[in-house]
Formats: structure tokens, sequence, C-alpha cells
């Protein structure tokens, strides 16, 4: 039976051809031979529907596709009517399930074009979508590239700033110790040479000796200047006993308090520090207490020292004005330097800094200093 059908559907492909080829040479006639071929061997509707969908699938697809307007479809299916019209009941029937076939069909042209369209749309956006994957790969390529110079360059200037603040740190101490070693010597020379010569003037010169008591003044004036000089750009105090002392000794002169009472409480366990890190709480500290007599308008002042497991904590609080913290850093006015200038000296360490101020609460600077690698051995 199968060899049967195959060899139908070879009969019927070859007369489908020459019936749409050439229909006025007898291409209904064929057809319903091929019906009345079929109804002898005992195929069905079913048979003959399988052997016209192999020979429509044998014909050149782009004539099937409806490129023609749809001709060979319709002659394709009237030719595929012809064939069933031996097997049908009644000619009304055959009209019926032509015309629902001719429906069928125009309902298949009508989808086959709607998804021709949609695959035309889907293959434009894939294309827009690849351009737009391509350009936003490039951008974000072009943004860490971008990023990572801007890291770069902050972390340049972050080591040209420590550099900085390191060479200026040791230029002061240099400059300290000459002041205080040469210049406070010859100041402190030129005074005995003046008591000298008061000794030996005349008892009743008296003109003369008052002009060597106003020099003499002069010369201790300028004595205490340099020292507080020396003090200011570095003291020996924190080089020689420590930041304890050192801090004692600047809160004790320091300029314009007034009115400022400044309290200090400090851990012993902080001289473990070394000397870089003491320095740079003795600045942070040195700053606040001059930012708190400029600009606070305060009555009191805190300094406080303490110890910690790993690190040594400083706070810095006053009761005086306010001020919006984020804006000082946002600033690019000289006036906020100092602030700055903590900020990236604590960091040069390793440490943290944060500034809390609050209307009415005043201002407090806080700092956390971790020990480090070259603390020092405490002594007993």
């Amino acid at each position: 039976m199968r060899a049967k059908e195959n060899q139908f559907a070879r009969d019927y492909l070859t007369v489908l051809r020459s019936g749409l080829s050439r229909p006025a040479l007898g291409g209904a006639a064929g057809a319903r031979a091929l019906g009345r071929r079929a109804l002898d061997a005992g195929f069905g509707a079913g048979e003959i529907a399988r052997a016209h969908a192999k020979a429509v699938r044998s014909l050149a697809p782009a004539r099937y596709a409806g490129n023609d307007g749809g001709a060979t479809v319709r002659r394709a299916e009237r030719f595929f009517l012809t064939v069933l019209t031996p097997l049908a009941p009644g000619e009304g029937t055959v009209r019926k399930s032509a015309k629902r076939l001719r429906s069928l069909a125009a309902l298949l042209r009508r989808n086959t074009a709607a998804l021709s369209v949609a695959r035309q749309r889907l293959r434009l956006e894939s294309a827009r979508a690849h351009r737009a994957e391509i350009a936003l790969a490039a951008g974000a390529r072009h943004s860490r590239r971008l990023l990572a110079q801007s890291e770069n360059l902050q972390d340049q200037l972050r080591r040209m700033a420590r550099r900085v603040l390191s060479a200026q740190e040791e230029e002061r101490k240099i400059i300290s110790r000459e002041l205080h070693d040469e210049i406070a010597q010859v100041l402190t020379g030129i005074n005995v040479q003046l008591a000298i010569i008061k000794q030996d003037s005349k008892a009743n010169d008296t003109g003369f000796r008052r002009r060597i008591e106003h020099a003499q003044r002069f010369v201790e004036q300028s004595v205490t200047a340099v020292h507080r000089f020396a003090r200011e750009l570095r003291p020996a105090l924190l080089d020689d006993l420590g930041l304890i002392p050192a801090l004692r000794s600047f809160i004790r002169t320091l300029p314009g308090r007034r009115k400022l009472r400044v309290r200090f409480v400090a851990d012993a366990g902080v001289e473990v520090l070394d000397n870089s890190r003491r320095t740079v709480l003795y600045r942070v500290a040195q700053e606040a207490l001059n930012n708190v007599v400029r600009h606070a308008r305060a009555q009191l002042a805190t300094v406080r020292l303490r110890k910690l497991a790993h690190a040594v904590e400083l706070d810095v609080c006053d009761d005086g004005r306010s001020f919006v913290v984020q804006r000082v850093f946002d600033s690019a006015t000289r006036k906020h330097l100092g602030l700055l200038g903590m900020r990236e000296r604590v960091d040069m360490v390793g440490g943290t800094f944060s500034i809390v101020s609050e209307p009415g609460e005043g201002t407090t600077i806080h700092v956390v200093v971790p020990l480090g690698r070259g603390t020092r051995a405490r002594t007993a």
C-alpha cells in the first residue's frame, strides 16, 4: 500500500506540474483522471491530500510563497479540488469545501506576510540593540579608563601632599633648632654684654644707663619672640620630652586665649607613639585650638588624649559657635586649609579624622591614630 501511495504521489506531482505550466492542454482532465485512479486504488481524501502536500512542497518555494500574486496557489487549489471530484458526494459539498480551502489559504497568506514583516522588524531591532550594546561597552571602557586615571591622579596628589607635609615638618624642626640654639644664644650674649657695659658705666651717667636698660628690654623681648617662634615652628619639648609636655606648654602659652579656659586630660600611655604619630597629634591639637581662639568665641575647650588597645585617641571639644562641616571641606578658600591639612596629616599615618559641629553644642574634632610598627617600647 505504501508503494502504491508513493507512486501515486509521484504521478500527482507530474500531472500537477504539467497542469500548472500548461493549464489549457487538459489540466482539468488530468486531475479528474487522477481522482478516478485514486478511487480505483481505494485511496481516500486523506491519501490524495498527502500526495497534494508533497507535490506542493516539491514546487519552487518562491512561487508557492505567493510572490506571483497567489495565482500558482489558486491553480493548485483548483487542481486539488478537481482531483477530489470523483470522491465527493455532491457538487454542493465540493463547492463548500473549495470555499473553505480558499479562505484557509487566504488566511495562511496573510499570516505568512505578517510573519515576514515581524521577522524583518526583529532583525532591525536586533541590529539596533547590538549597536547600542557595542556603544555602551565602549562608553563603559572609556569611563573605567577615566576613573582609573582620576584615582591615579588622586594617589599622586596624596603622595605629593604627604611629602610636602613631611618636608615642611623637617624644615620647621631645623629652623626651630636654629632659632633656639643660634639666634636666641646670640641675643642672650648681647644682653649679657649690655649688662656688663651697664655695670662698667659711670654711676652719674644716668642717661647712658637708661639707654642700656631700654636696649636690654628690647633684647629680652626679642629672645622671648624667638623662643615663641621656635615653639610654634617645632617645639623642642615634643622631641625631647614627649607629646604631653609639648601640649601643656603650648596650651599655657596659647596666643589670644584671654577668656578661654582650656582643660587638658591625657593618659601617660600615649607616649608609646613614635615621633611621626606624636607630631600628627600635636599639629592637630595645635590647629584645632588656634581655630577655637580665632573663630569659635568659646569659653571652654577640652583636649583629651586616651591610650586605647591598639591606638591613641584625641578629642578637641569647644562650646563655641558651630559650622557646616561639609561646606568647609567642599570650599576651596585658604581659610579652610587648616582643617584639610589636619585630615591629610591623620590620613598619612593611617588614622581616622572626623568633625561634629552642632548649633548649641559646639564642635568636636575626633582623631584615632594606630600605634603602628614604629611604636616605642614603653619604659617603666
